[in-house]
């Protein structure tokens, strides 16, 4: 473990990134709710009565089935990379939501088909297999609903954390595509059969509304955007450096990189157009601070297509989408603070400087780097904890080390076996090295396991909940 402190912060440094509009999830899920419930007065102003086993059976597969809709509508735009949701919610968050929903629509469509199944085996006298064979070929775009249910059940299994770990990253990126598959399949069924749209034009339009509005915006967003930006901005991978064990930097140049406004903490789905690349973008962080020109990432070899990038030659070109995140020096939600703090000058109370921690575990390091680098914050109060195997495994430690010299901050290097070294990360361990830890705004990026175990340290350690950020590296 090593410490280096000394000299001021620069002006540049002190900037305040640019952001955009964010929304914020106390925002977005009423809104959600609220679709929700709409879709379920749909289902009840189009219901004159339910009796019998059969009734209750068939109008409960109508209310999963119009909430399945509903659910794969969200589902589809939570992972649209709307800007204002990225910067606002963070994509971490939004891909919790998206595995969570996954498994809502999933449920509520098998659920939906059973229930609807049994209903009519119920009404018709006649048994469950006979029902099943008779819906899916007498009845308009019911086949394409089973095979959109079926698409959506594989979906759902790969996505199973037992599966997911085993699947390259590629493999299952592309598979989600046939989400989009089912959502058109299940559209049309909704449509020609549910007795909530058979001749009620205004919920119609509604629902063309809903599927044409999503439809619209992963267009936009996911395909157009990042065609847009690369003619604009024309970037290229400019040179390649080797940081350390499997771990290389590339760094990739452009014009009028200043329009995309990346912060810091933030990253981007890179697309490097060689014959093996090209056809997946992958998310890696930004590990510098944007410059005039430059954009520069860090990665380290974990197969599949990062061992590739290694092997980058100058010239090739690359399509990015981005930025996306909320992994940034605005995370903290400091308009909050300051709101709290001109309350308190007023009543002649004196507020601390803000102090900042950051805690790095492995590749962890890249965007806590451009962070070290850039986030707001006075000599004195800004403290990096990085945690890495062996010496040998420390990357940027001559780029950390002049940043930790120019800023006056703290660096801590936590190195070695915990046999060794013991668990750096317990609630007392983590208040030795960061006196009045409480009072700090945390930023954790690791492993998800180390993750995990220093925010609930951070936690014990009496750091208020609002005051710790972290960004997940699963998929």
């Amino acid at each position: 473990m090593s410490t280096a402190l000394a000299g001021p912060v620069t002006d540049r440094q002190r900037d305040v990134p640019r952001g955009g509009t964010r929304a914020r999830p106390a925002a977005v899920l009423p809104v959600i709710a609220a679709g929700g419930l709409a879709v379920l007065g749909l289902w009840w102003v189009n219901t004159a009565d339910v009796s019998g086993p059969d009734g209750w059976l068939i109008g409960a597969g109508r209310i999963t089935g119009l909430l399945a809709g509903y659910a794969i509508a969200v589902l589809l735009a939570l992972m649209a990379r709307v800007p204002a949701l990225e910067r606002g919610i963070g994509a971490d968050k939004l891909a919790r939501w998206h595995s969570m929903g996954g498994r809502y629509v999933v449920g509520l469509a098998v659920a939906h088909t059973l229930l609807t199944i049994w209903g009519y085996a119920v009404a018709d006298a006649t048994d469950v297999v006979s029902e099943t064979v008779t819906l899916n070929l007498s009845y308009p775009d019911v086949l394409q609903a089973t095979v959109a249910v079926l698409l959506l059940v594989g979906v759902g299994v790969v996505s199973a954390r037992a599966v997911r770990p085993r699947l390259r990253y590629e493999t299952w990126f592309h598979l989600h595509f046939y989400t989009y598959l089912a959502a058109w399949l299940a559209f049309g069924h909704q449509l020609s059969t549910g007795n909530e749209f058979v001749g009620a034009q205004a919920a119609r339009v509604a629902w063309y509304a809903l599927y044409l509005g999503v439809a619209a915006v992963l267009v936009w967003y996911r395909f157009l955007t990042p065609v847009r930006r690369a003619l604009r901005h024309r970037l290229r991978v400019s040179h390649v450096v080797h940081e350390g064990p499997g771990v290389v930097s590339v760094h990739i140049s452009g014009r009028r990189l200043d329009e995309l406004g990346a912060e810091p903490g933030q990253f981007f789905r890179w697309r490097f157009l060689t014959q093996s690349l090209w056809w997946s973008p992958n998310p890696y962080s930004l590990s510098a601070v944007p410059r005039p020109g430059e954009l520069r990432i860090t990665v380290k070899d974990l197969g599949d297509q990062s061992r590739l990038l290694a092997d980058l030659r100058p010239g090739t070109r690359v399509v990015a989408e981005g930025p996306y995140g909320a992994f940034t020096s605005g995370a903290s939600g400091r308009r909050g603070e300051r709101r709290r703090e001109r309350r308190g000058e007023r009543r002649g109370e004196r507020h601390a400087g803000r102090k900042v921690l950051l805690i790095a575990g492995g590749v962890g390091i890249t965007p806590l780097r451009a962070l070290f680098e850039s986030i707001p914050a006075a000599p004195g109060d800004l403290t990096l904890l990085y945690r890495a195997r062996s010496a040998e495994d420390l990357v940027f430690r001559t780029e950390l080390e002049a940043i930790s010299a120019r800023r006056g901050a703290a660096l801590h290097y936590l190195v070695g076996p915990r046999s060794r070294i013991g668990d750096p990360f317990t609630p007392g361990a983590l208040t030795g090295l960061v006196p009045g830890l409480p009072g700090h705004e945390v930023y954790v990026c690791g492993p998800a396991g180390m993750t995990r175990d220093v925010v609930s340290a951070l936690r014990a350690a009496g750091v208020p909940k609002r005051r710790v950020h972290h960004e997940s590296f699963e998929f």
